[in-house]
């Protein structure tokens, strides 16, 4: 027997008992006449100690121990002497006096220290993650991840969903993001690919009756990567059949309260039920189709009171469909002409050509466009609801690049004035978005989401003539700011289907290339059926307040794609790449 007891089991209760532990050497102390180890295993620590007038062979292999020793003790339980207590651990009103001792396994001096949280440098804690596990921050954040999936699975059975795995290797259907390709050894010159999501395979299981059907699903994509990004990934996946946008929310919207409420009793839920925005009401108002909700600082559309203004900018920008949008920072007017500049910056960034502003001092509003303005700018600061002390931050532009340029400096500022309080969740639901977006590059319509969403019955008549303007019967929810789950109503008839990929510039055959398994099932009787995919890895990220998805992920990728545990990705022997009936150019 390895150990009657893990090393967060023992109390006073177990005073006097044998008993048998294994773990790590954690700390080690040596006080002259007694030796003090904390032995450590996943569940917590344990004391314990070697006196040389109790057992003298004991004391001297106590005395050769070193950090991550792998080892195990027998021993009594005693007390620990008076003040020397420590109420942090649940162990810590009792230690063992060591009678036996095996090490187990020898360890080589880490790379770096496992019995504090200093700060490492990623690569190396990527490249020893089996290291950086053993410590307290990626070990919590593992088991929490654990107990989050727990509650969802269970919460998902409450609700009649049933778990169905789907295939890893599939059919190449291209739905927006690039995959991975998997030869085929069997059939020289043809691939299988992993799956971005199990999204036409969820859609069949609808086509076969399965009613409600969840997965806790592997994606991967083969994108470039940033810190909310990974090669591969898990979400939640769903599907329901007979079911309309506001009943997938709802159903949603239930599970996720009762996740966090179970996960995060540290922090407050702003809102519930969740608010519900149009997509052109959260760009508008927030800048964001994933705004962040825990402050107000709204954008306004100021395009009607400067419309007869002789500025030539906002002419030309209202002439050519564009907007007027303002935001208004609170206090703002302090900001330095330096922090001003990094705010134009960012805008820029983000498409913007420029930005004008306008300072509300005790003299008066000051700006180098008040010189254009027929009212010194009355009717912005009027629209704005602007006070002394303010600043007004102008873009003119198309509605999305005014409103996103605006809403990238209503969040960098809300950092600035610390409005982003980590321990409040604001949720929010976000619908209606475009249908189609139109690609400048390709010249042709995209799909906004999948070419699967259904659009809006009221928007069905525009797909012919004005497809640009078509909503979709599509729902994100977004918390503080981030996305982190995203699905839609989708199209189950064939012939709507059909006009979809003839806008999408799909022709017949290669639609019937492509997705002819679904548009031929579709023909047997498809229930309406509409579902969404949480991102589990970026809520954990959120709920854990980690700066990227790679501190909830045990064995992630870096940034540039690369397992710098195992040095992946490699190069093949010839002889294996061959057998593919593959060549390397």
């Amino acid at each position: 027997m390895y150990r009657s007891h893990t090393c967060n089991q023992l109390q006073k209760t177990d005073i006097e008992k044998t008993v048998t532990l294994s773990g790590w050497v954690h700390r080690r102390r040596d006080h002259g006449g007694l030796i003090f180890i904390d032995l450590r295993d996943r569940y917590g620590l344990t004391q314990i100690v070697s006196d040389p007038e109790h057992n003298q062979t004991v004391h001297e292999q106590m005395n050769h121990l070193r950090s991550e020793y792998v080892i195990k003790i027998t021993g009594k339980v005693r007390n620990r002497p008076n003040g020397m207590t420590n109420s942090q651990l649940s162990t810590g009103e009792i230690e063992i006096l060591v009678d036996t001792l095996e090490i187990l396994n020898e360890a080589i001096t880490p790379p770096f220290e496992i019995d504090n949280e200093k700060n490492v440098n990623e690569e190396i804690r990527l490249q020893y993650r089996y290291l950086d596990i053993r410590r307290e921050r990626m070990k919590n954040n593992l088991l929490r991840r654990h107990r989050f999936i727990k509650i969802v699975r269970d919460l998902c059975d409450e609700q009649n969903f049933v778990e169905i795995e789907t295939p890893i290797l599939i059919k190449g259907t291209p739905e927006g993001s690039r995959e991975y390709i998997v030869p085929s050894r069997l059939y020289p010159g043809k691939f299988f690919v992993l799956p971005q999501s199990p999204q036409q395979l969820k859609q069949l299981l609808m086509v076969a009756g399965m009613d409600r059907y969840f997965q806790i699903a592997r994606c991967f994509r083969d994108e470039d990567q940033r810190g909310d990004r990974q090669p591969e990934f898990t979400q939640l996946d769903m599907e329901m059949s007979f079911v309309d946008e506001n009943d997938v929310m709802d159903t949603n919207e239930k599970i996720m309260l009762e996740v966090f409420k179970k996960m995060a009793t540290n922090k407050t839920i702003l809102k519930i039920p969740f608010p519900k925005l149009t997509w052109q009401e959260a760009m508008g108002r927030y800048g964001s189709d994933k705004p962040d909700l825990r402050f107000s600082m709204e954008i306004k559309d100021i395009t009607a009171g400067v419309k007869e203004e002789n500025f030539e900018i906002f002419q030309n920008v209202i002439k050519a469909g564009g907007v007027i949008k303002a935001l208004k920072i609170k206090n703002g007017a302090k900001f330095s002409r330096k922090e001003i500049d990094t705010f134009i910056e960012l805008a820029k960034t983000y498409g913007a050509k420029g930005l004008s502003y306008l300072i509300m001092t005790q003299e008066g509003p000051k700006s180098s466009l008040l010189k254009f303005l027929t009212d010194q700018g009355k009717s912005i600061i009027e629209l704005t609801e602007a006070q002394t002390g303010d600043i007004i931050f102008i873009a003119a532009d198309q509605f999305e690049v005014a409103c996103t340029a605006l809403g990238q400096i209503r969040l960098a500022c809300g950092d600035y004035f610390k409005l982003r309080d980590p321990n409040i969740l604001s949720f929010c639901w976000v619908t209606h978005f475009p249908l189609l977006e139109f690609s400048k590059e390709e010249q042709r319509y995209v799909a906004a989401h999948h070419p699967f969403t259904s659009p809006q019955e009221e928007d069905l008549p525009l797909l012919e003539t004005a497809p640009g303007k078509v909503k979709a019967k599509a729902y994100d929810l977004a918390l503080n700011g981030s996305e982190i789950a995203g699905g839609s109503i989708r199209i189950h008839k064939p012939e709507l289907q059909r006009q979809i990929f003839k806008i999408l510039g799909i022709s017949p055959e290669d639609a019937e290339r492509r997705f002819g398994h679904l548009l031929k099932a579709f023909q047997y009787g498809a229930p309406p059926h509409g579902g969404i995919a949480w991102g589990l890895d970026r809520i954990i990220m959120l709920l854990q307040d980690e700066p990227n998805i790679r501190e909830v992920i045990a064995f992630p990728k870096d940034q540039k794609a690369k397992d710098l545990m195992t040095g992946a990705p490699t190069e093949l022997p010839d002889e294996q790449i061959k057998e593919m009936n593959i060549k390397i150019a």
